[in-house]
């Protein structure tokens, strides 16, 4: 059974009450591919962007354990075994395949998984069975016309959806997907992407339905100019106020992440391990187009 969410006040950084909880990640880039099209998301492989898709390498379900033996071993402060990348979680099989090796390893960590939630209605039982303790849903838009400006399209069951049907069926499929997995007790955290000019007068209809559909707490993410909307600007500390007081209406609202690449080891804000822990473990180069974990 998943803890509760007032339990991962606790040991979660994204759920802490607090700025700096003391509670350690380890994110896992387990997914190498995506099944969206966000106009706002480049895949890179680096070592010095601070956002989510940036990853240095890519590893295998074994690798990752690997991995956390070692970070345990560097920062002891780590509760915490999160999946967000570098694509979509449930796009490729890997991360459900880690999560159930980690249930067996490492049962005292927590397990947290992000995802685009297109496949999010299919995969729902299969998140619950390998124990996933807390799940994140991007969610940009409820409404089709706005989400077709965010999205060029999806890959759904092998065929390649544009425009407001692509938009359609991926808002369709997260809330379906959100009632399904709240109805287990799994806490849902919903991420937004916040983009002027396009969902930033959206967030209180995206907080209001959510909600509706299960979601725990909300996180809106200002946007980082890039990809096809490299020529929007980042709201300023205003807008994204406005926004934060308009959902909060409707839902707790986290008000302090770090939008962590997809390979972060280590306290949200603190030294980071991620270089240390992957050094030798590189698999994968290739580029694709993503969304936002």
């Amino acid at each position: 059974m998943a803890i509760s969410y007032e339990e991962l006040t606790t040991k979660h950084p994204c759920f802490a009450k607090d700025k700096n909880s003391g509670n350690g990640r380890i994110h896992l880039p387990i997914s190498p591919s995506c099944n969206i099209e966000c106009k706002f998301c480049e895949r890179s492989f680096n070592s010095y962007e601070q956002r989510p898709g940036v990853t240095s390498t890519v590893i295998s379900p074994l690798d990752a354990i690997d991995a956390i033996k070692r970070a345990l071993e560097v920062c002891p402060s780590i509760h915490v075994a999160g999946i967000a990348g570098p694509g979509d979680t449930l796009a490729s099989p890997f991360a459900l395949q880690t999560f159930r090796l980690i249930k067996k390893e490492f049962p005292q960590l927590v397990k947290c998984m992000s995802t685009n939630g297109l496949l999010l209605a299919e995969k729902a039982q299969e998140i619950i069975e390998v124990g996933v303790d807390s799940l994140t849903v991007t969610v940009n838009a409820v409404d089709p016309q706005i989400e077709a400006q965010l999205n060029d399209g999806i890959v759904w069951h092998g065929k390649h959806y544009t425009g407001v049907e692509a938009a359609e069926i991926l808002i369709s499929q997260q809330l379906k997907g959100l009632r399904l997995v709240s109805e287990s007790g799994i806490t849902l955290k919903v991420n937004t992407v916040l983009v002027p000019g396009i969902n930033s007068d959206h967030i209180e209809e995206i907080a209001k339905t959510v909600a509706e559909a299960g979601a725990d707490i909300y996180n809106i993410i200002p946007l980082i100019p890039n990809h096809k909307l490299k020529h929007i600007r980042e709201p300023d500390c205003m807008e994204l106020e406005r926004a934060i007081l308009k959902a909060s209406k409707y839902i707790d609202v986290f008000r302090h992440c770090q939008r962590c690449r997809a390979d972060a080891v280590g306290i949200p804000g603190g030294e980071d391990f991620g270089s240390v822990i992957y050094l030798n473990l590189q698999r994968l180069s290739r580029k694709d187009t993503f969304s936002h974990g």
